[in-house]
C-alpha cells in the first residue's frame, strides 16, 4: 500500500498539472500502466507468463505503454503523458526514474540474456528517446529529447544527438567536435599550408628571375 501511495504523490511532484486525486487517478495512463505492470510482474515470476503476456498486452491497448512482465522498475517511477513508451523484457530500472511519451528501452537484435538497458536511480529520459541494448545509464543522468543512446553514459551526464553524445557532466558543458568538423578542420589546414608553400616557392623563383647571380653554383 505504501508504493501505491508514493506513485501517486510522485506525480504530483514532477507533474505541475496534477491538481487533485481523483484526476491523478482517472487521468494518467502511466500510472495505470505502473500498477498492472506490478500484477504482470507478479504473475511472472509465479509460473504464469502467458496470462502475464497477455494482461500486459491488454495494458499497452488501453494505455499506450508497453512493459513487458519482466521488466525490473523501482520506486517512485513515473511515466508522464505515456504513449508510445516501450519498455523491453530486460529492462532494469531504478528509483525516481522519469521517461516522457515515446521513449523506447530497447535491444538492438536477436542477442539473448541481457539484451535492454539498466537506468540508475534518479535519471530522467526526454520525449522520443531510444536507449538501446544492454548499457547503463548512470545515476542522476539526463537523457535529451529525440535523442539516440546506444552507448554507457556516466553518472550525472547529459546527453543529445544522433548518435547521443555527452554534452555535460557533473554541472560543466563538454565540447565535443562532431567528425565531420574534425575533417573540414583538418582539410582547411592542409590548404592553407599548400598555399603558402606555393606562395614562397613563388617568390623564390620571382627573385631567382630578378637575381641569378645569387642562386649561380646552389643547383637550383
Amino acid at each position: 500500500m505504501i508504493r501505491w501511495i508514493e506513485d501517486t504523490q510522485t506525480i504530483f511532484h514532477r507533474d505541475p498539472a496534477a491538481r487533485n486525486l481523483l484526476e491523478v487517478l482517472l487521468c494518467y495512463p502511466g500510472l495505470h500502466a505502473l500498477w498492472l505492470h506490478r500484477i504482470c510482474h507478479w504473475l511472472w515470476h509465479h509460473h504464469f507468463p502467458t496470462v502475464a503476456r497477455a494482461l500486459s498486452q491488454w495494458v499497452r491497448w488501453g494505455t499506450g505503454v508497453e512493459i513487458h512482465p519482466a521488466a525490473q522498475i523501482g520506486r517512485r517511477f513515473f511515466i508522464d503523458h505515456g504513449m508510445g513508451v516501450v519498455i523491453g523484457e530486460t529492462t532494469e530500472i531504478g528509483d525516481d526514474v522519469t521517461l516522457y511519451q515515446g521513449v523506447t528501452l530497447g535491444g538492438t537484435g536477436k542477442e539473448r540474456g541481457k539484451r535492454h538497458p539498466t537506468l540508475e536511480s534518479n535519471v530522467t529520459v526526454g520525449a522520443g528517446a531510444k536507449i538501446l541494448g544492454a548499457i547503463t545509464v548512470g545515476e542522476a543522468s539526463q537523457i535529451g529529447a529525440g535523442s539516440v543512446v546506444l552507448r554507457d553514459v556516466p553518472p550525472r551526464a547529459t546527453v543529445v544527438g544522433i548518435p547521443g553524445r555527452i554534452v555535460m557532466r557533473d554541472g560543466k558543458k563538454i565540447y565535443r567536435a562532431h567528425a565531420g568538423e574534425s575533417l573540414s578542420q583538418t582539410v582547411h589546414a592542409l590548404e592553407r599550408q599548400l598555399r603558402d608553400m606555393r606562395e614562397e616557392l613563388e617568390n623564390q623563383w620571382k627573385d631567382m628571375a630578378a637575381n641569378p647571380e645569387n642562386y649561380q653554383g646552389e643547383g637550383i
